[in-house]
């Protein structure tokens, strides 16, 4: 019995108080594998009065091991509530219930209660109900089987449907009466009992076969005839063998609830029986299989969360892309749908496809981010390699919107292919927006290259036009004269039209519209213009620099752009005027800007109030007050030219004219007085008319001294002593500063150099009269010399070695002069302001 234990695991379903053994139930499915069964099992449950041998018939029947009622004990309720166990070694699986009896004395008043709850729940959960039945109560009245018959076709009502159950009467005992004559009689009881019980309006008129199928199986006594009973039990036990089968005893069933949900089905339809419901089996089954359905989806789901697979894959698409992905994702999907397949098949089918449906869609959704991962590395790489290629592109020469053109097109079909291979084959995800972010993503990268091209582009050219216009406008400006506006308006439109010829031509790549590259022209023309108004204006703020340095320039050199030498031959006041109308015309070029080359009055304005002989060098006071209260210089503007070209107003143009002479006047000065010198340096020498008169007098004192060398040789030494004097004194620089000045200074330097020359001559001539050999070779080579020689080397030498001397006796000299050389300065001053 041990053995036989172990294998059918009998376990106490519901206790004698009604109490669902929910813990046992579940023990029982685990130990026996119940929820791999499927559909692949059937329930067989027995009824019948109270000790009419139920137990030992299944324990023979299905080699279960129920607890027997012992007969020497007397007759009493061996099985209370309802016991369940595994049916050894029938096919399929094989589920028995063993009801505690009807009728007993235990339970007293209250047994029909519990009878027909019983009864209820045995036909509401089982395929075959066997009947356990004693062979003499059969056509009796008042049989113990009336009532039982009464509570199952009752119970049996209160099903909203029909399952198609098998009634198996099991005849115990039976007499020597045929079973064909047995049979007719009790299938007539049942039919009897059927008609008069009370049916529900849905149901009137119902045929007993609606509900049941019945059988009718006789067996001989197990107390009498043992033997026979078992060889009769081992038959009918053949009969439960593929019962489900078609054409088996249970082969018509309906309604079968899958062996994954019979725990929970058992329950549900012992609560609803114990609250004395109404039990709706098709509602009962589409509750389980809700029910088993959600649990089957949230523990397949959870398998999901937990997948090596899926953490390996997950982990992977974090890190970048995945080859495959979407394969991958689809097998790991279609693994754990399968397993629900698997598991819910037996289900309701509208349940079984719902639950599917949401847990497909939460599998989705949970899986949703490593796809949206997976997406944004596609787009990522996608748009890196837009970059690349188009940069390559730009590279090699291509038109600018060709190659995006062409690295977008490539991108986007890579993109696609990446999508293509990352889509996951039970979702109908869409990809389209992250397209449009990347093509977005695309032309945003594009417009600012474009941008970034263009302005490169554009700085290139401003560039270029800078270095074609910057120095020579600059030059042109400082050469001032009446061609520099007309050779500037030249120079920009040649270099503007180049530049926008070579722009344009590039630019075509960009595939603009004609108005932005109208804008960009014309950008570039302004720039062009601007440059050189800048250029205008920065030369204008230093024009009086330049007016400075041209009237330098012409005042010093003459035609052939040599150094002018005072000589006293010059006429300066011509110069003068030359070198300040040259000054004027600089300042006439960059009074304004001309552009527009609209004639102008500038220039002949200028020259008529600044040049004029009367307002330049008349000095009467009279004169000067009338012409400046005719002044056309007093003005902010200038005739037929607009405010913004204007770089210099008449009036500033007044003032620095003013300033310019000003600052001039010293150069103008300096040549009058070098040109005085010059004339006084020329002038010692008496007029050619005194020396020929000196000459015709003076004939009988010039034949005295040819007649007498010796007055000669006293005027040759005399001659020698007024040189070295001459030299020494530096005449000529003393009288540059004027006569008066001259002679002052000749007169208090005079007795200091005679006597420095006399010492010298004296340290001379001791000199030579101390020497040994050397000096009286010397000595007698003076005696060999003519005494004419000697006395104008000894001179000579005197002279030359006083020179440093009387260099500093000059310095103590000139301070004299200084008052002089301040009162002719003031003299020509006065002169120069009138010129």
């Amino acid at each position: 019995m041990g053995q036989r234990e172990e294998d059918c695991f009998p376990t106490q379903l519901i206790d004698g108080n009604g109490e669902f053994n929910v813990e046992g139930l579940d023990s029982f499915v685990k130990k026996t594998k119940l929820s791999d069964c499927g559909l692949s099992y059937a329930v067989v449950a027995i009824m019948g009065p109270q000790s009419s041998g139920k137990s030992t018939l299944l324990n023979h029947l299905f080699k279960t091991s129920f607890k027997e009622m012992d007969a020497f004990a007397g007759r009493s309720q061996t099985t209370k509530g309802i016991w369940m166990a595994k049916c050894v070694g029938i096919e399929p699986f094989t589920l028995v219930m063993d009801l505690e009896g009807t009728d007993g004395r235990e339970r007293g008043e209250d047994d029909t209660t519990f009878e027909k709850q019983s009864a209820l729940f045995a036909l509401a959960v089982a395929d075959i109900v066997l009947i356990n039945m004693w062979c003499h109560d059969i056509g009796r009245e008042q049989a113990a089987n009336k009532p039982l018959l009464k509570t199952v076709f009752q119970v049996m009502l209160r099903l909203f449907s029909p399952r198609k159950t098998t009634l198996l009467f099991v005849i115990r005992d039976k007499t020597k009466t045929p079973m064909e004559l047995l049979e007719p009689v009790l299938r007539e009881d049942i039919q009897k009992i059927w008609d008069l019980v009370r049916k529900p309006e849905a149901h009137k008129n119902t045929p007993l076969s609606e509900f049941f199928n019945v059988e009718v199986v006789a067996l001989s006594s197990y107390e009498d005839k043992e033997k026979v009973f078992k060889q009769e039990v081992a038959e009918l036990r053949q009969r439960f063998f593929h019962s489900i089968s078609p054409g088996g005893l249970a082969g018509d069933r309906r309604g079968v609830v899958p062996a994954s949900g019979f725990s929970f089905s058992s329950q549900e339809i012992w609560k609803v029986i114990k609250e004395n419901r109404d039990l709706d089996l098709p509602a009962h089954k589409v509750m389980v299989a809700t029910v088993r359905c959600e649990e089957i989806a949230d523990e397949k789901l959870h398998h999901l969360a937990t997948d090596e697979s899926w953490l390996e894959l997950q982990k992977a698409v974090e890190g970048g892309l995945v080859p495959g992905f979407g394969r991958k994702l689809s097998s790991i999907l279609e693994k754990h749908f399968s397993e629900y397949d698997a598991e819910a098949i037996y289900f309701d089918e509208g349940v079984r496809k719902e639950k599917r449906l949401q847990l497909k869609s939460k599998a989705l959704d949970f899986v949703y981010s490593a796809y949206a991962t997976m997406l944004g590395h596609l787009r990522s790489n996608a748009l890196e390699s837009f970059k690349m290629r188009l940069e390559q592109s730009l590279n090699q020469g291509i038109g600018f919107a060709s190659a995006v053109r062409d690295a977008k097109q490539s991108c986007l079909l890579e993109f696609d292919k990446g999508c293509k291979d990352a889509a996951v084959k039970q979702a109908t995800w869409d990809a389209s927006k992250v397209r449009e972010k990347l093509c977005r993503d695309i032309d945003s990268h594009a417009s600012s290259a474009q941008t970034a091209r263009l302005s490169e582009l554009t700085a290139n050219y401003e560039k270029r036009l800078t270095q074609a216009l910057s120095a020579p406008v600059e030059s042109l400006f400082e050469a001032g004269g009446k061609e520099t506006w007309p050779s500037i308006r030249t120079l920009l439109k040649r270099e503007t039209e180049a530049a926008v010829t070579d722009f344009l031509d590039v630019v075509t790549g960009f595939e603009l519209d004609h108005a932005t590259i109208d804008a960009m022209v014309q950008n570039l023309k302004d720039y062009s213009q601007s440059l050189v108004e800048k250029k205008a204006r920065e030369e204008a703020a230093k024009i009086l620099i330049r007016m400075k340095d041209r009237f330098s320039t012409v005042f010093s050199h003459d035609k052939d752009s040599m150094p002018r030498v005072w000589t006293g031959k010059e006429d300066i006041r011509a110069i003068t005027k030359d070198a300040r109308s040259e000054a004027l015309s600089l300042l006439s070029v960059m009074a304004a800007i001309r552009l527009d080359e609209r004639p102008d009055k500038i220039e002949s304005t200028l020259f008529s109030s600044l040049m004029d002989n009367k307002t330049v060098f008349d000095t009467s006071s009279h004169n000067r007050s009338l012409g400046a209260s005719t002044d056309s210089l007093a003005s902010s503007s200038w005739e037929e030219v607009p405010p913004k070209d204007v770089l210099l107003t008449p009036v500033q143009c007044k003032s620095l004219w003013r300033q310019f002479k000003s600052e001039t006047e010293y150069t103008v000065t300096q040549a009058i007085s070098a040109q005085e010198a010059h004339k006084r340096n020329n002038t010692w020498l008496p007029p050619a008319w005194a020396i020929v008169l000196m000459f015709v007098l003076g004939f009988n004192e010039l034949m005295m001294l040819l007649k007498n060398p010796l007055y000669l040789l006293g005027m040759f030494v005399a001659f020698l002593l007024f040189k070295a004097l001459w030299v020494q004194l530096d005449v000529p620089r003393e009288f540059q500063h004027g006569a008066l000045a001259g002679v002052l200074s000749i007169i208090s330097k005079f007795l200091p150099t005679v006597m420095n020359l006399l010492r010298k001559l004296a340290e001379e001539a001791q000199g030579k009269t101390t020497q040994g050999v050397p000096e009286y070779t010397a000595s007698q080579s003076y005696r060999h010399q003519s005494p004419s020689n000697s006395i104008s080397n000894t001179i000579s030498e005197s002279v030359s070695s006083n020179i440093s001397s009387l260099a500093d006796d000059d310095a103590e000299s000139s301070s004299s002069a200084q008052v002089q050389r301040r009162n002719t300065s003031n003299v020509r001053e006065t002169e120069i302001s009138e010129m």
